[in-house]
């Protein structure tokens, strides 16, 4: 990128934190996502022991090893767009569009998800929100077009409110944790499932809420020294991340009797309310609604910078690219995101997750490949952070998580199968179409791209 894309250079500290709160707002957390109140908490799926070995070992088998690539890469090419420069850079132009239509798609399905639960939770206080028809249609399409606002004020604004908002929403988890403390009974963690564990969305459930550990790459140009911002943001998030999943669920399950097949919706707030009172358990509430309100504005503005690197990169149509003259924030790229969110309200949750685990699932299988393709072919490349392991271990370490990404997507069914198969074919003709658009000059495309 040249340095006419590059803001924001005096607020070195502002950056670090606005990475972070990115970093940590786009972690999700299953205990506010309760749309199917018989299938939805990971405990439910396979038992609370197994779900709370799942939030002590995932973040670290995944999250560590996709933070490490995320920071080598994020740091040796920092420019917005983040993987979608790196697949381009390791194996040119149709790589670089696919990976970046891929983890779009996934972005901005998940987005969806967001107002909806917010509106679920209104509709216990107003029921005509939360009966599907007009009323509902309009608070949710109403509170998606209100929230992207605050994303034209630019990444500043919004990495600090991510952290206000997660100070607020993490709060009560903290509180409801040491309260718990003298109920705890750890029997009560080996609790069984009865029936059949259900593996496949335990581990689809488990995926979903500790993926998306590279998107703060997309804004990689926005951020000063992101050599040392990455890496440690990054390695913030994965500790503060791990605590926050792991601790509220020890205490929800080893201070109450409820067994695991009670864990429908909302039982994490029922929980709090045993364990701390009623004023607990609504602040709990409280906190699901600001936690989605912060999740719906850290995956907007990553979606959002995305298609502005995109656009850097000669992929998509220069107007992309442009920037408010106040906030210098990529505005059309924000509306074309909010346009895309709104077309997929349709999808129910549970394809929600499918779809976006299918498609983020495929586009990190490539961004590893351009990982350890620049590792190798461009031993060259200036890295200011480097992991600090050789190509073989970087291999090892990199096959795991591949073949659990495999897993999640072969398990996925036959209804993503098609809708994936369909978004890859659109992104594969949406390469060659901007191909042709940039030969024949019929769309404006950037020249100011890095070979």
């Amino acid at each position: 990128m040249s340095a006419g894309h590059i803001y924001m250079r005096d607020a070195h500290a502002m950056e670090r934190q606005t990475c972070f709160s990115t970093c940590l707002a786009r972690a999700r957390d299953s205990r506010h996502e309760p749309r199917e109140p018989n299938k939805w908490p990971a405990g439910r799926t396979a038992g609370p022991l197994f779900a709370l070995l799942g939030f002590l070992v995932f973040p670290f088998a995944w999250g560590v090893l996709e933070s490490l690539v995320t920071a080598e890469l994020a740091a040796a090419l920092p420019g917005n767009g983040g993987f979608v420069l790196w697949a381009d850079r390791a194996f040119g132009q149709l790589a670089g569009s696919l990976l970046g239509t891929w983890k779009y798609l996934s972005c901005v399905v998940n987005i969806a998800a967001y107002p909806a639960l917010v509106a679920d939770y209104l509709g216990r206080a107003i029921p005509a929100v939360a009966d599907p028809g007009r009323t509902r249609t309009g608070t949710v399409v109403g509170m998606k077009v209100l929230l992207s606002l605050l994303n034209y004020t630019g990444v500043g604004i919004v990495g600090w409110g991510a952290v206000a908002l997660g100070a607020v929403s993490l709060a009560p988890f903290v509180l409801m944790t040491a309260i718990s403390v003298p109920k705890l009974r750890p029997r009560r963690w080996a609790a069984q499932v009865k029936g059949r564990k259900d593996w496949r969305l335990f581990f689809n459930i488990l995926f979903w809420n500790l993926n998306y550990w590279d998107s703060a790459s997309t804004m990689a140009g926005e951020v000063d020294r992101p050599e040392r911002t990455f890496p440690r943001a990054l390695a913030m998030a994965v500790v503060l991340i791990a605590a926050s999943y792991l601790l509220p669920v020890m205490a929800a399950t080893g201070a109450t009797d409820a067994p695991p097949e009670e864990w429908a919706n909302g039982y994490l707030a029922d929980a709090a309310g045993i364990i701390g009172g009623g004023w607990l358990k609504y602040w709990i509430q409280a906190g699901a609604v600001l936690s989605s309100i912060g999740m719906f504005e850290a995956q907007l503005s990553s979606a959002a910078y995305q298609l502005l690197g995109m656009a850097e990169l000669g992929l998509l149509p220069a107007v992309f690219a442009r920037r408010a003259t106040r906030f210098r924030t990529p505005w059309v790229a924000i509306t074309a995101s909010i346009a895309v969110t709104l077309a997929v309200s349709f999808l129910s949750f549970d394809n929600v997750v499918a779809t976006a685990n299918f498609l983020y699932g495929l586009g990190t299988l490539l961004e590893f490949a351009a990982f350890l393709w620049l590792r190798a072919q461009r031993p060259d490349l200036k890295r200011p952070y480097r992991v600090p392991l050789p190509l073989p271990a970087l291999v090892a370490i990199c096959t795991v998580p591949s073949v659990f990404l495999a897993y999640i997507c072969v398990v996925a069914g036959w209804m993503v199968f098609v809708l994936a198969g369909a978004l890859t074919a659109l992104a594969v003709g949406l390469h060659y179409t901007m191909r042709l658009c940039k030969s024949n000059k019929w769309l404006k495309f950037s020249t100011d791209v890095v070979a």
